[in-house]
Protein backbone atom coordinates (compact mmCIF):
# COMPACT_ATOMS: atom_id res chain seq x y z
CA UNK A 1 0.00 0.00 0.00
CA UNK A 2 1.24 3.57 -0.88
CA UNK A 3 0.04 6.73 0.85
CA UNK A 4 0.08 10.08 -0.64
CA UNK A 5 -1.10 13.52 0.73
CA UNK A 6 -2.52 16.26 -1.28
CA UNK A 7 -4.81 19.36 -0.45
CA UNK A 8 -8.92 18.79 -0.08
CA UNK A 9 -11.06 20.31 -2.30
CA UNK A 10 -14.32 18.29 -1.44
CA UNK A 11 -13.87 16.12 2.17
CA UNK A 12 -15.72 12.93 0.85
CA UNK A 13 -14.41 9.40 0.61
CA UNK A 14 -14.22 7.64 -3.10
CA UNK A 15 -13.25 4.15 -3.21
CA UNK A 16 -12.41 2.41 -7.09
CA UNK A 17 -10.10 1.40 -9.76
CA UNK A 18 -7.89 4.37 -11.23
CA UNK A 19 -8.64 5.92 -14.74
CA UNK A 20 -5.01 7.59 -15.80
CA UNK A 21 -6.83 10.72 -18.33
CA UNK A 22 -3.67 11.82 -20.15
CA UNK A 23 -4.82 15.02 -22.50
CA UNK A 24 -3.70 14.61 -26.52
CA UNK A 25 -0.30 16.62 -26.62
CA UNK A 26 -0.85 19.49 -29.20
CA UNK A 27 2.57 20.18 -30.44
CA UNK A 28 2.43 23.41 -31.62
CA UNK A 29 5.04 24.13 -34.22
CA UNK A 30 6.01 27.83 -35.76
CA UNK A 31 5.48 27.88 -39.24
CA UNK A 32 6.14 31.04 -41.26
CA UNK A 33 3.23 31.84 -43.80
CA UNK A 34 3.05 33.93 -47.01
CA UNK A 35 -1.36 34.35 -46.50
CA UNK A 36 -1.40 36.34 -42.61
CA UNK A 37 -4.95 37.03 -43.48
CA UNK A 38 -5.71 33.45 -44.21
CA UNK A 39 -4.17 32.56 -40.88
CA UNK A 40 -6.22 35.47 -39.34
CA UNK A 41 -9.52 34.20 -41.10
CA UNK A 42 -8.69 30.63 -39.86
CA UNK A 43 -8.34 31.51 -36.24
CA UNK A 44 -11.98 33.56 -36.75
CA UNK A 45 -13.41 30.29 -37.81
CA UNK A 46 -11.75 27.91 -35.06
CA UNK A 47 -12.70 30.64 -32.39
CA UNK A 48 -16.44 30.11 -33.75
CA UNK A 49 -16.15 26.74 -33.17
CA UNK A 50 -14.96 26.79 -29.81
CA UNK A 51 -17.61 29.53 -28.56
CA UNK A 52 -19.99 27.19 -30.11
CA UNK A 53 -18.29 24.22 -27.97
CA UNK A 54 -18.39 26.71 -24.78
CA UNK A 55 -22.57 27.11 -25.30
CA UNK A 56 -22.68 23.08 -25.58
CA UNK A 57 -21.32 22.61 -22.77
CA UNK A 58 -22.82 25.83 -20.94
CA UNK A 59 -26.22 24.14 -21.26
CA UNK A 60 -25.13 20.64 -20.11
CA UNK A 61 -23.16 22.33 -16.91
CA UNK A 62 -26.61 24.09 -16.35
CA UNK A 63 -28.45 20.46 -15.92
CA UNK A 64 -25.11 19.28 -13.61
CA UNK A 65 -24.45 21.73 -11.63
CA UNK A 66 -26.89 25.09 -12.00
CA UNK A 67 -26.88 28.25 -13.79
CA UNK A 68 -24.21 30.25 -11.13
CA UNK A 69 -21.52 27.49 -11.85
CA UNK A 70 -22.46 26.97 -15.66
CA UNK A 71 -21.49 30.96 -15.78
CA UNK A 72 -17.81 29.31 -16.21
CA UNK A 73 -18.35 28.56 -19.96
CA UNK A 74 -20.00 31.69 -20.19
CA UNK A 75 -17.27 33.63 -19.03
CA UNK A 76 -14.53 31.69 -21.39
CA UNK A 77 -16.92 32.78 -24.85
CA UNK A 78 -16.47 35.94 -23.76
CA UNK A 79 -12.43 35.77 -23.12
CA UNK A 80 -12.15 35.01 -26.88
CA UNK A 81 -13.70 38.08 -27.42
CA UNK A 82 -11.78 40.14 -25.38
CA UNK A 83 -9.65 42.49 -27.72
CA UNK A 84 -6.58 42.18 -25.92
CA UNK A 85 -6.50 38.80 -26.77
CA UNK A 86 -7.52 38.80 -29.60
CA UNK A 87 -5.02 41.81 -30.56
CA UNK A 88 -2.52 39.74 -29.74
CA UNK A 89 -2.67 36.79 -31.78
CA UNK A 90 -3.10 39.25 -34.58
CA UNK A 91 -0.83 40.75 -34.08
CA UNK A 92 1.50 38.10 -34.06
CA UNK A 93 0.48 36.60 -37.24
CA UNK A 94 0.42 40.09 -39.01
CA UNK A 95 4.32 41.43 -37.46
CA UNK A 96 5.66 37.40 -37.20
CA UNK A 97 3.97 36.13 -40.24
CA UNK A 98 3.23 32.86 -38.36
CA UNK A 99 0.16 30.16 -38.50
CA UNK A 100 -2.36 30.49 -36.05
CA UNK A 101 -1.86 27.80 -34.14
CA UNK A 102 1.51 29.28 -32.74
CA UNK A 103 -0.06 32.60 -32.44
CA UNK A 104 -2.64 31.46 -29.90
CA UNK A 105 -0.14 29.31 -28.05
CA UNK A 106 2.02 31.83 -27.40
CA UNK A 107 -0.86 34.19 -26.39
CA UNK A 108 -2.32 31.94 -23.96
CA UNK A 109 1.29 31.48 -22.93
CA UNK A 110 1.90 34.98 -22.30
CA UNK A 111 -1.64 35.73 -20.32
CA UNK A 112 -1.53 32.65 -18.86
CA UNK A 113 1.65 33.75 -17.02
CA UNK A 114 0.65 37.44 -16.69
CA UNK A 115 -1.95 35.77 -14.46
CA UNK A 116 -0.15 33.80 -12.54
CA UNK A 117 2.10 36.47 -11.44
CA UNK A 118 -0.60 38.39 -9.95
CA UNK A 119 -0.83 38.71 -6.09
CA UNK A 120 -4.73 37.80 -6.11
CA UNK A 121 -5.72 34.10 -5.81
CA UNK A 122 -8.90 34.49 -8.00
CA UNK A 123 -6.67 36.05 -10.51
CA UNK A 124 -3.78 33.29 -10.32
CA UNK A 125 -6.66 30.54 -11.05
CA UNK A 126 -7.69 32.54 -13.69
CA UNK A 127 -4.06 31.32 -15.83
CA UNK A 128 -6.19 27.92 -15.67
CA UNK A 129 -8.81 29.25 -17.76
CA UNK A 130 -6.70 30.92 -20.50
CA UNK A 131 -5.14 27.97 -21.03
CA UNK A 132 -8.02 26.05 -21.36
CA UNK A 133 -9.85 28.13 -24.19
CA UNK A 134 -6.19 28.45 -25.63
CA UNK A 135 -5.94 24.82 -26.11
CA UNK A 136 -9.62 24.58 -27.23
CA UNK A 137 -8.84 26.88 -29.95
CA UNK A 138 -6.02 25.29 -31.19
CA UNK A 139 -7.72 21.57 -31.30
CA UNK A 140 -10.65 23.30 -33.70
CA UNK A 141 -7.59 24.55 -35.73
CA UNK A 142 -6.53 21.55 -35.68
CA UNK A 143 -9.94 19.92 -36.84
CA UNK A 144 -9.09 17.65 -33.21
CA UNK A 145 -12.48 16.53 -30.66
CA UNK A 146 -12.46 17.88 -27.80
CA UNK A 147 -14.45 15.30 -25.95
CA UNK A 148 -13.24 13.19 -23.67
CA UNK A 149 -13.49 9.56 -24.24
CA UNK A 150 -16.73 7.23 -22.61
CA UNK A 151 -15.32 5.15 -19.22
CA UNK A 152 -17.15 1.99 -19.14
CA UNK A 153 -17.01 1.97 -15.07
CA UNK A 154 -17.12 4.23 -12.32
CA UNK A 155 -13.44 5.26 -12.15
CA UNK A 156 -11.23 7.61 -9.51
CA UNK A 157 -9.96 9.80 -12.41
CA UNK A 158 -6.10 10.73 -12.36
CA UNK A 159 -4.58 13.54 -14.14
CA UNK A 160 -1.82 16.08 -14.42
CA UNK A 161 -4.76 18.87 -14.40
CA UNK A 162 -8.11 18.71 -15.35
CA UNK A 163 -9.96 21.93 -16.71
CA UNK A 164 -13.67 22.62 -15.84
CA UNK A 165 -14.64 21.54 -19.56
CA UNK A 166 -13.27 18.11 -18.93
CA UNK A 167 -14.92 18.23 -15.34
CA UNK A 168 -18.12 18.80 -16.81
CA UNK A 169 -17.81 16.29 -20.17
CA UNK A 170 -17.13 13.71 -17.57
CA UNK A 171 -20.29 11.51 -17.02
CA UNK A 172 -21.24 12.32 -13.08
CA UNK A 173 -22.75 8.71 -12.71
CA UNK A 174 -19.00 7.34 -13.49
CA UNK A 175 -16.89 9.66 -11.63
CA UNK A 176 -16.55 8.62 -8.24
CA UNK A 177 -13.61 11.21 -7.64
CA UNK A 178 -10.68 12.96 -8.94
CA UNK A 179 -6.54 13.79 -8.09
CA UNK A 180 -4.44 16.07 -10.07
CA UNK A 181 -0.97 17.37 -9.68
CA UNK A 182 -1.47 20.61 -10.52
CA UNK A 183 -4.51 22.81 -9.91
CA UNK A 184 -6.02 25.71 -7.58
CA UNK A 185 -8.45 25.33 -4.99
CA UNK A 186 -9.78 28.79 -5.97
CA UNK A 187 -10.16 27.20 -9.67
CA UNK A 188 -13.51 26.63 -11.60
CA UNK A 189 -12.77 22.70 -11.79
CA UNK A 190 -12.40 22.45 -7.68
CA UNK A 191 -15.71 24.53 -7.59
CA UNK A 192 -17.19 22.52 -9.70
CA UNK A 193 -16.15 19.37 -7.67
CA UNK A 194 -16.98 21.10 -4.75
CA UNK A 195 -21.13 21.67 -6.33
CA UNK A 196 -20.88 18.10 -7.61
CA UNK A 197 -19.82 16.65 -4.53
CA UNK A 198 -17.22 14.92 -5.77
CA UNK A 199 -14.33 13.72 -3.83
CA UNK A 200 -11.22 15.53 -5.28
CA UNK A 201 -7.59 16.08 -4.24
CA UNK A 202 -5.28 17.87 -5.36
CA UNK A 203 -1.09 18.50 -5.19
CA UNK A 204 -0.14 14.91 -5.35
CA UNK A 205 2.78 13.48 -6.87
CA UNK A 206 0.94 11.26 -9.78
CA UNK A 207 2.20 8.57 -11.16
CA UNK A 208 0.55 6.83 -14.93
CA UNK A 209 1.45 2.93 -13.39
CA UNK A 210 -1.37 4.07 -10.84
CA UNK A 211 -3.48 3.46 -14.22
CA UNK A 212 -6.14 0.40 -13.32
CA UNK A 213 -5.06 -0.01 -9.80
CA UNK A 214 -7.68 0.27 -6.69
CA UNK A 215 -7.52 3.67 -4.55
CA UNK A 216 -8.86 5.71 -1.88
CA UNK A 217 -9.48 9.08 -1.83
CA UNK A 218 -10.00 10.69 1.77
CA UNK A 219 -11.02 14.12 1.08
CA UNK A 220 -11.60 14.40 5.04
CA UNK A 221 -7.40 14.45 5.58
CA UNK A 222 -6.59 15.12 2.21
CA UNK A 223 -5.06 11.26 1.83
CA UNK A 224 -4.88 9.27 -1.40
CA UNK A 225 -4.32 5.14 -0.77
CA UNK A 226 -3.01 3.67 -3.73
CA UNK A 227 -3.84 -0.62 -3.66
CA UNK A 228 -5.18 -0.07 0.29
CA UNK A 229 -4.41 -3.08 2.43
CA UNK A 230 -7.32 -5.47 3.56
CA UNK A 231 -7.66 -3.09 6.92
CA UNK A 232 -7.42 0.43 5.34
CA UNK A 233 -9.61 -0.96 2.34
CA UNK A 234 -12.70 -2.56 5.19
CA UNK A 235 -12.32 0.82 7.13
CA UNK A 236 -13.05 3.12 4.35
CA UNK A 237 -16.09 1.49 3.01
CA UNK A 238 -17.10 1.19 6.44
CA UNK A 239 -16.67 5.17 6.66
CA UNK A 240 -17.99 5.37 2.77
CA UNK A 241 -21.53 3.67 3.98
CA UNK A 242 -21.74 6.52 6.71
CA UNK A 243 -21.74 8.65 3.68
CA UNK A 244 -24.14 6.51 1.32
CA UNK A 245 -26.58 7.00 4.26
CA UNK A 246 -26.21 10.19 4.70
CA UNK A 247 -26.98 10.76 0.96
CA UNK A 248 -29.98 8.87 1.61
CA UNK A 249 -31.44 10.78 4.10
CA UNK A 250 -30.72 14.15 1.88
CA UNK A 251 -33.08 12.17 -0.83
CA UNK A 252 -35.35 11.63 1.88
CA UNK A 253 -35.59 14.65 3.57
CA UNK A 254 -35.00 16.89 0.52
CA UNK A 255 -37.49 19.73 -0.05
CA UNK A 256 -38.84 18.63 3.40
CA UNK A 257 -40.53 21.86 5.59
CA UNK A 258 -38.29 22.45 8.82
CA UNK A 259 -41.80 22.27 10.77
CA UNK A 260 -41.96 20.30 13.84
CA UNK A 261 -44.84 17.96 14.84
CA UNK A 262 -47.44 20.52 15.99
CA UNK A 263 -46.94 22.78 13.21
CA UNK A 264 -43.74 25.30 14.89
CA UNK A 265 -41.74 26.38 11.78
CA UNK A 266 -37.77 26.78 12.49
CA UNK A 267 -35.82 28.52 10.23
CA UNK A 268 -32.74 25.94 9.27
CA UNK A 269 -30.30 28.09 8.32
CA UNK A 270 -26.46 26.98 7.17
CA UNK A 271 -23.00 28.93 8.23
CA UNK A 272 -20.84 29.47 6.13
CA UNK A 273 -16.66 31.21 5.25
CA UNK A 274 -16.40 32.00 1.93
CA UNK A 275 -18.45 32.02 -1.54
CA UNK A 276 -17.14 28.19 -2.09
CA UNK A 277 -19.33 27.30 0.56
CA UNK A 278 -22.59 28.10 -0.92
CA UNK A 279 -22.50 25.34 -3.06
CA UNK A 280 -22.82 22.96 0.48
CA UNK A 281 -25.80 25.51 1.68
CA UNK A 282 -27.78 24.47 -1.34
CA UNK A 283 -26.56 20.88 -1.66
CA UNK A 284 -27.74 20.47 1.81
CA UNK A 285 -30.76 22.02 1.00
CA UNK A 286 -31.13 24.49 4.01
CA UNK A 287 -33.07 27.74 3.73
CA UNK A 288 -30.87 30.36 4.14
CA UNK A 289 -27.37 31.69 5.17
CA UNK A 290 -27.67 32.75 8.98
CA UNK A 291 -23.84 33.58 9.03
CA UNK A 292 -21.60 34.27 6.66
CA UNK A 293 -18.00 35.09 8.12
CA UNK A 294 -16.76 38.03 6.14
CA UNK A 295 -13.90 38.08 7.67
CA UNK A 296 -12.24 35.84 5.10
CA UNK A 297 -12.06 38.39 2.86
CA UNK A 298 -9.74 40.39 4.93
CA UNK A 299 -7.96 36.86 6.19
CA UNK A 300 -6.97 36.38 2.28
CA UNK A 301 -5.77 39.22 1.56
CA UNK A 302 -2.58 41.07 1.94
CA UNK A 303 -4.32 45.47 2.20
CA UNK A 304 -7.62 46.15 2.73
CA UNK A 305 -10.34 44.72 0.26
CA UNK A 306 -11.51 47.20 -1.60
CA UNK A 307 -15.53 48.16 -1.56
CA UNK A 308 -15.81 46.84 -5.52
CA UNK A 309 -13.91 43.83 -4.11
CA UNK A 310 -16.24 43.11 -1.51
CA UNK A 311 -19.93 44.03 -3.30
CA UNK A 312 -18.70 41.47 -6.06
CA UNK A 313 -18.46 38.75 -3.46
CA UNK A 314 -21.58 39.52 -1.35
CA UNK A 315 -23.80 39.84 -4.75
CA UNK A 316 -22.49 36.73 -6.16
CA UNK A 317 -23.88 35.16 -2.96
CA UNK A 318 -27.31 36.85 -2.30
CA UNK A 319 -27.88 35.92 -6.49
CA UNK A 320 -26.80 32.19 -5.97
CA UNK A 321 -28.76 31.67 -2.90
CA UNK A 322 -32.09 33.22 -5.01
CA UNK A 323 -33.90 35.09 -2.76
CA UNK A 324 -33.30 33.30 0.57
CA UNK A 325 -31.95 34.47 3.27
CA UNK A 326 -28.16 35.94 3.48
CA UNK A 327 -27.24 37.03 7.40
CA UNK A 328 -23.83 38.95 6.62
CA UNK A 329 -21.30 39.32 10.09
CA UNK A 330 -19.66 42.30 9.86
CA UNK A 331 -15.34 41.72 10.26
CA UNK A 332 -15.01 40.01 13.52
CA UNK A 333 -11.35 40.50 13.25
CA UNK A 334 -8.70 40.32 16.30
CA UNK A 335 -8.56 37.77 18.99
CA UNK A 336 -7.93 34.53 17.03
CA UNK A 337 -8.04 36.24 13.57
CA UNK A 338 -5.17 38.23 13.06
CA UNK A 339 -4.66 40.63 10.26
CA UNK A 340 -0.98 42.37 9.93
CA UNK A 341 -2.06 45.10 7.74
CA UNK A 342 -4.50 46.06 10.53
CA UNK A 343 -1.35 46.82 12.37
CA UNK A 344 -3.13 46.04 15.91
CA UNK A 345 -1.09 46.12 18.98
CA UNK A 346 -0.80 43.08 21.00
CA UNK A 347 -2.80 42.12 23.51
CA UNK A 348 -2.46 39.64 26.73
CA UNK A 349 -6.00 39.17 26.61
CA UNK A 350 -6.81 39.32 22.95
CA UNK A 351 -10.49 37.81 22.95
CA UNK A 352 -12.07 40.09 25.62
CA UNK A 353 -9.89 43.18 23.65
CA UNK A 354 -9.72 45.04 20.57
CA UNK A 355 -11.95 43.41 18.22
CA UNK A 356 -15.15 43.42 16.02
CA UNK A 357 -17.31 46.05 16.23
CA UNK A 358 -14.60 48.06 18.54
CA UNK A 359 -12.31 48.16 15.52
CA UNK A 360 -15.31 49.23 13.28
CA UNK A 361 -16.65 51.73 15.22
CA UNK A 362 -12.99 53.21 16.14
CA UNK A 363 -11.90 52.78 12.36
CA UNK A 364 -15.31 53.71 10.92
CA UNK A 365 -13.58 54.11 7.35
CA UNK A 366 -12.97 50.78 6.95
CA UNK A 367 -16.75 50.19 8.46
CA UNK A 368 -18.51 52.00 5.77
CA UNK A 369 -16.36 50.49 3.12
CA UNK A 370 -17.85 46.97 4.13
CA UNK A 371 -21.70 48.76 4.82
CA UNK A 372 -21.53 50.17 1.32
CA UNK A 373 -20.79 47.37 -0.22
CA UNK A 374 -23.47 45.11 1.52
CA UNK A 375 -26.38 47.87 0.83
CA UNK A 376 -25.23 47.67 -2.72
CA UNK A 377 -25.68 43.81 -2.96
CA UNK A 378 -29.01 43.67 -1.15
CA UNK A 379 -30.64 45.15 -4.43
CA UNK A 380 -29.54 41.66 -5.43
CA UNK A 381 -31.30 39.47 -2.90
CA UNK A 382 -32.26 39.08 0.21
CA UNK A 383 -29.52 40.35 2.87
CA UNK A 384 -29.27 40.84 6.30
CA UNK A 385 -26.95 42.48 8.75
CA UNK A 386 -25.91 41.29 12.12
CA UNK A 387 -22.98 42.94 14.04
CA UNK A 388 -20.66 41.06 16.78
CA UNK A 389 -19.62 41.33 20.34
CA UNK A 390 -22.31 44.38 21.26
CA UNK A 391 -21.96 45.41 24.98
CA UNK A 392 -24.50 48.54 25.50
CA UNK A 393 -27.54 50.30 23.33
CA UNK A 394 -25.23 53.16 22.32
CA UNK A 395 -23.18 50.72 20.19
CA UNK A 396 -26.12 50.01 18.39
CA UNK A 397 -27.48 53.21 18.14
CA UNK A 398 -23.89 54.77 16.84
CA UNK A 399 -24.07 51.65 14.13
CA UNK A 400 -27.70 52.29 13.05
CA UNK A 401 -26.84 56.14 12.67
CA UNK A 402 -23.41 54.76 10.42
CA UNK A 403 -26.31 52.85 8.33
CA UNK A 404 -28.12 55.29 7.76
CA UNK A 405 -25.54 57.30 6.53
CA UNK A 406 -25.07 54.78 4.14
CA UNK A 407 -28.16 54.45 2.77
CA UNK A 408 -28.66 58.29 2.47
CA UNK A 409 -25.51 58.44 0.69
CA UNK A 410 -26.08 55.57 -2.00
CA UNK A 411 -29.55 57.06 -2.46
CA UNK A 412 -28.29 60.40 -3.32
CA UNK A 413 -26.00 58.83 -6.28
CA UNK A 414 -28.61 56.83 -7.44
CA UNK A 415 -27.34 53.70 -6.73
CA UNK A 416 -29.85 50.78 -5.43
CA UNK A 417 -30.27 48.78 -2.34
CA UNK A 418 -32.92 46.51 -0.51
CA UNK A 419 -35.09 46.51 2.49
CA UNK A 420 -32.09 45.06 5.03
CA UNK A 421 -32.82 43.94 8.69
CA UNK A 422 -30.46 44.97 10.88
CA UNK A 423 -29.44 42.63 13.84
CA UNK A 424 -27.01 41.83 16.68
CA UNK A 425 -25.22 39.10 17.71
CA UNK A 426 -25.32 38.08 21.35
CA UNK A 427 -22.11 36.86 22.77
CA UNK A 428 -21.64 38.57 25.70
CA UNK A 429 -23.32 38.14 29.30
CA UNK A 430 -23.38 42.59 29.17
CA UNK A 431 -26.12 42.02 25.71
CA UNK A 432 -27.88 38.79 27.85
CA UNK A 433 -28.48 41.20 30.93
CA UNK A 434 -29.90 43.86 28.36
CA UNK A 435 -31.31 42.11 25.49
CA UNK A 436 -34.65 43.67 26.34
CA UNK A 437 -32.94 47.58 25.65
CA UNK A 438 -31.44 45.58 22.84
CA UNK A 439 -34.30 43.83 21.48
CA UNK A 440 -36.71 47.59 20.97
CA UNK A 441 -33.08 48.57 18.49
CA UNK A 442 -32.93 45.74 15.97
CA UNK A 443 -34.70 43.01 13.83
CA UNK A 444 -33.40 40.27 15.25
CA UNK A 445 -30.59 38.55 17.89
CA UNK A 446 -28.49 36.11 16.69
CA UNK A 447 -26.62 34.00 20.17
CA UNK A 448 -22.87 33.00 19.17
CA UNK A 449 -22.46 30.84 21.71
CA UNK A 450 -18.96 29.62 21.35
CA UNK A 451 -17.83 32.95 22.81
CA UNK A 452 -21.18 33.76 24.87
CA UNK A 453 -20.02 30.19 26.63
CA UNK A 454 -16.49 31.17 27.48
CA UNK A 455 -17.17 34.61 28.48
CA UNK A 456 -19.55 33.40 31.02
CA UNK A 457 -16.97 30.34 32.27
CA UNK A 458 -14.37 32.65 32.23
CA UNK A 459 -12.42 30.35 29.84
CA UNK A 460 -10.42 30.68 27.55
CA UNK A 461 -12.18 28.04 24.62
CA UNK A 462 -8.63 28.61 22.89
CA UNK A 463 -6.55 27.13 25.75
CA UNK A 464 -6.73 22.95 25.86
CA UNK A 465 -5.45 22.70 29.12
CA UNK A 466 -8.90 23.79 30.56
CA UNK A 467 -10.94 21.41 28.20
CA UNK A 468 -11.75 19.45 31.27
CA UNK A 469 -13.62 22.64 32.92
CA UNK A 470 -15.25 23.61 29.79
CA UNK A 471 -19.26 23.05 29.80
CA UNK A 472 -21.35 24.04 27.01
CA UNK A 473 -24.28 22.52 28.80
CA UNK A 474 -23.51 24.47 31.67
CA UNK A 475 -26.99 25.68 33.30
CA UNK A 476 -26.16 29.36 32.85
CA UNK A 477 -25.59 29.07 29.76
CA UNK A 478 -28.89 27.76 29.02
CA UNK A 479 -30.20 30.23 31.08
CA UNK A 480 -29.10 33.24 29.30
CA UNK A 481 -30.47 31.70 25.52
CA UNK A 482 -33.79 31.22 27.17
CA UNK A 483 -33.45 34.80 28.60
CA UNK A 484 -32.59 36.12 25.31
CA UNK A 485 -35.22 34.55 23.46
CA UNK A 486 -37.48 35.77 25.89
CA UNK A 487 -36.61 39.54 25.60
CA UNK A 488 -36.48 39.01 21.62
CA UNK A 489 -40.01 37.53 21.80
CA UNK A 490 -41.22 40.43 24.48
CA UNK A 491 -40.32 43.17 21.40
CA UNK A 492 -42.14 41.28 18.48
CA UNK A 493 -38.21 40.06 16.83
CA UNK A 494 -36.55 36.58 15.83
CA UNK A 495 -34.41 34.80 17.63
CA UNK A 496 -31.58 32.03 16.39
CA UNK A 497 -28.46 30.36 17.37
CA UNK A 498 -25.32 30.52 15.03
CA UNK A 499 -22.34 28.85 17.12
CA UNK A 500 -21.64 25.80 17.60
CA UNK A 501 -24.53 24.97 20.10
CA UNK A 502 -26.48 24.94 17.36
CA UNK A 503 -25.83 21.92 15.77
CA UNK A 504 -25.71 20.02 19.06
CA UNK A 505 -28.17 17.59 17.90
CA UNK A 506 -29.15 16.71 22.17
CA UNK A 507 -30.01 20.23 22.38
CA UNK A 508 -31.94 20.62 19.59
CA UNK A 509 -35.52 19.82 21.41
CA UNK A 510 -34.53 21.82 24.60
CA UNK A 511 -34.00 25.04 22.06
CA UNK A 512 -37.21 24.49 19.99
CA UNK A 513 -39.19 24.39 23.11
CA UNK A 514 -36.97 27.31 24.52
CA UNK A 515 -38.97 29.21 21.56
CA UNK A 516 -35.46 29.69 19.06
CA UNK A 517 -36.71 30.67 16.20
CA UNK A 518 -33.72 29.73 13.91
CA UNK A 519 -30.99 27.08 13.91
CA UNK A 520 -27.85 27.71 11.73
CA UNK A 521 -25.08 24.87 11.74
CA UNK A 522 -22.75 23.80 9.15
CA UNK A 523 -23.81 22.77 6.29
CA UNK A 524 -23.40 18.76 7.11
CA UNK A 525 -25.90 19.25 9.90
CA UNK A 526 -28.90 20.53 8.25
CA UNK A 527 -30.65 17.56 7.49
CA UNK A 528 -29.71 15.29 10.46
CA UNK A 529 -30.92 18.72 12.12
CA UNK A 530 -34.68 18.81 9.87
CA UNK A 531 -34.85 14.87 11.44
CA UNK A 532 -35.04 16.29 14.87
CA UNK A 533 -37.17 19.48 13.99
CA UNK A 534 -39.83 17.08 12.39
CA UNK A 535 -40.22 14.25 14.56
CA UNK A 536 -40.49 16.98 18.03
CA UNK A 537 -43.48 18.91 19.39
CA UNK A 538 -42.85 22.62 20.57
CA UNK A 539 -45.20 22.55 23.41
Amino acid sequence: MEQYVGKTIYNGIAIGRIWFYEKNQQQVKRVKTDNPKAEIARYEKAKEIAIAQLNDLHNKAVTDVGEANAMIFEVHAMMLEDADYNDSVYNIIQTESVNAEYAVATTGDNFSVMFAQMDDDYFKARSADVKDISERVIAALAGEDTRIGDVNESVIVVAEDLAPSETVQMDKSKLLGFVTRLGSSNSHTAILARTMNIPALIGVDIDNSWNGKTAIIDGRKGLLFIEPDEVTLAAYEAEKKKDDDAKKLLKKLKGLPDVTKDGKEIKLYANIGSVADVANVLGNDAAGIGLFRSEFLYLEKNSYPTEEEQFAVYKTVAQNMAGKKVVIRTMDIGADKQVDYFNLDKEENPAMGYRAIRICLDRVDIFKTQLRAIYRASAFGNIAIMFPMIISVTEVIRIKEICEEIKTELKSNGIAYGDVELGVMIETPAAVMIAEELASQVDFFSIGTNDLTQYTLAIDRQNSKLDSFYDSHHPAVLRMIKQVVDSGHSAGIWVGICGELGADTSLTENFIKMGVDELSVSPSFVLPIRKIIRNVKYA
